[in-house]
């Protein structure tokens, strides 16, 4: 299956050019550094671009002091996280293990180089997509969530960074990386922490505040202006993302739980072109993160839109839900759907310990060797059904109806048939939920029997209720909720909405096919017309 970056020993043999050293030297100026020196600190911005000329820098373990990883950068190459591109914080600490000299870029000039010269942007960026993904296989970071599977907050956060991409260390609650972890900190290693470098123990941890930390909640200038506002970050909004930022237009992507959207929930998709293994819908998504920020588009979360009203001039002003706000010419609605919340008693409870909305590693690990329940019965649904039938030792597939032929794929159906681990049970639906802390159990009815089944995990994955709660009047809906374009909104073009300047793209919009390639296609699509509406 297709990951996010390629291996990285293969591309530190993929040196740049001596024409675009020769650039760097050109933008940059020569820094010394004594050995021992520390270059950059955990949480500290990405402000510069660094290249080593002479020397040798090492990853450092921000706990203990000591070189985290074998590996060290020499000669030829440079040091950098891909959050260098959005302009975030590091995540790992930098030394120089022998005297060092540097070429620093400001990360500013550092872009514009990169925007005139693609071949070296190209090295650079697969470099540092590449090192994202060894943080992500290795849990290296500064970040570390001590005791995830006895609390439900530490578990929110691991499950925040793990979405978004954010590299994360998990460790057992009194386990011996518990304890140098947390002694550096005078944390306690039997406690559920989340701890970000050195001597910072995270109070009351939020999403919120590990993006700040982490540098993907930007600080927006309040009333700030731009040309185009994309809520919603899944295919279609960071499809319209690359193609804004790719014609040159100022635009910022927010997303108020992870970028991906539904899709970042698809541990694997089989049916999109180009991709013949298959890839995750988080890593393909990702990819489009990168390569809008490689166009200059912004992206923030956890950040979400609470009203949008319309100014006197014709365009609008966004508020969010921390009371910033932001003026755009026009705005892309793709906030997708979100599964319904079924009413079964307890079911808030369970949330985040045994109710699942997505089927990812990061929950995957609570199931093995345990029964788990999948509602759904669309591609979704199928998906994770054979995710969790690699873990788990039975996954039983609920059916409302008695056919999968209309709501799924047939390569996928077909699959879950001829899976012995997977139980597909039509007309059947889950009417209880029973444990203490965490599921234990559920009751299963068909017709009018009743079952009670053990269950470690519930996965729903059924109903599409649009996300757009938040646009008020602004623009016609249809009797779900969905948004109404086209000749039916009397507007000039198949994504514009009644109201001039404000677009709709992806699963939100009413009449849509819900596939991830339709919502890319129409997030590509429509950054035409906003050019138009801007530029009008």
């Amino acid at each position: 299956m297709e990951t996010i970056g390629r291996d990285l020993a293969e591309m530190q043999r993929v040196p740049l050019s001596a024409s675009h050293v020769e650039a760097i030297r050109s933008a940059g100026s020569e820094v010394r550094y004594p050995a021992g020196t520390v270059l950059v600190r955990p949480g500290q911005p990405v402000g510069t671009f660094v290249y080593v000329e002479e020397g040798e820098i090492e990853v450092m373990n921000a706990f203990t002091g000591e070189r985290l990883i074998p590996e060290t950068l020499g000669p030829t190459q440079f040091m950098g996280e891909i959050s260098f591109l959005s302009g975030g914080s590091w995540s790992m600490a930098f030394r120089a293990s022998r005297d060092t000299r540097v070429i620093e870029v400001p990360r500013v000039e550092m872009l514009r180089l990169m925007a005139h010269v693609p071949e070296m942007s190209d090295i650079i960026i697969t470099v540092l997509a590449a090192r994202r993904r060894k943080q992500l296989e290795l849990g290296a970071s500064s970040l570390v969530v001590i005791g995830e599977a006895e609390d439900r907050n530490v578990r929110r956060i691991a499950e925040f960074a793990a979405r978004n991409r954010l590299p994360c260390a998990s460790h057992a609650l009194n386990s011996a990386e518990a304890h140098a972890v947390a002694s550096s900190c005078s944390a306690d290693p039997g406690r559920p922490a989340v701890i970000f470098g050195k001597n910072m123990v995270v109070d009351d941890p939020t999403p919120e505040k590990i993006a700040r930390l982490m540098g993907v909640n930007q600080d927006l200038v309040d009333d700030e202006a731009i040309d185009v506002l994309i809520v919603g970050g899944g295919p279609a909004g960071v499809a319209a993302g690359v193609y804004a930022g790719a014609e040159g237009l100022s635009a910022l992507v927010v997303e108020d739980i992870a970028v991906g959207g539904q899709a970042g929930t698809s541990s694997r998709i089989e049916n999109y072109m180009g991709f013949p293994t298959g890839i995750s819908g988080a890593d393909l998504v990702w990819r489009g993160e990168v390569q809008a920020m490689k166009f200059g588009t912004r992206f923030a979360m956890p950040l979400r839109v609470e009203a949008l009203d319309r100014l006197d001039d014709g365009s609008f002003c966004a508020t969010f839900h921390n009371g910033q706000r932001i003026r755009s010419r026009a705005v892309v609605i793709a906030t997708g759907v979100q599964y319904r919340r079924l009413s079964i008693d307890r079911l808030a409870d369970f949330e985040g310990a045994g109710v699942y909305y997505s089927a990812t590693e990061n929950e995957a690990r609570f199931c093995r060797d345990a029964e788990v329940v999948v509602i759904g019965g669309g591609n979704s649904a199928g998906q994770a059904a054979m995710f969790l039938s690699r873990v788990a030792t039975r996954v039983r597939v609920l059916i409302r109806g008695n056919s999968l032929a209309a709501s799924m794929s047939s390569y996928l159906s077909s699959r879950l048939e001829a899976d012995p681990a997977i139980a597909i049970e039509y007309g059947a639906q889950v009417t209880a939920l029973h444990g203490g802390e965490v599921l234990e159990a559920v009751t299963i009815r068909k017709g009018a029997a009743e079952e009670d089944v053990a269950a470690c995990a519930v996965f729903v994955m059924v109903g599409a209720v649009p996300n757009t709660g938040w646009l008020a009047d602004l623009v016609k809906l249809d009797d779900k909720g969905f948004v109404v374009t086209g000749r039916e909104a009397d507007a000039s073009s198949a994504y514009a909405t009644s109201c001039p300047g404000i677009f709709a793209v992806g699963d939100v919009r009413a009449g849509s096919v819900k596939r991830v390639a339709s919502s890319v296609g129409e997030g590509s699509v429509v950054i035409s017309r906003v050019w138009d509406h801007v530029h009008s």
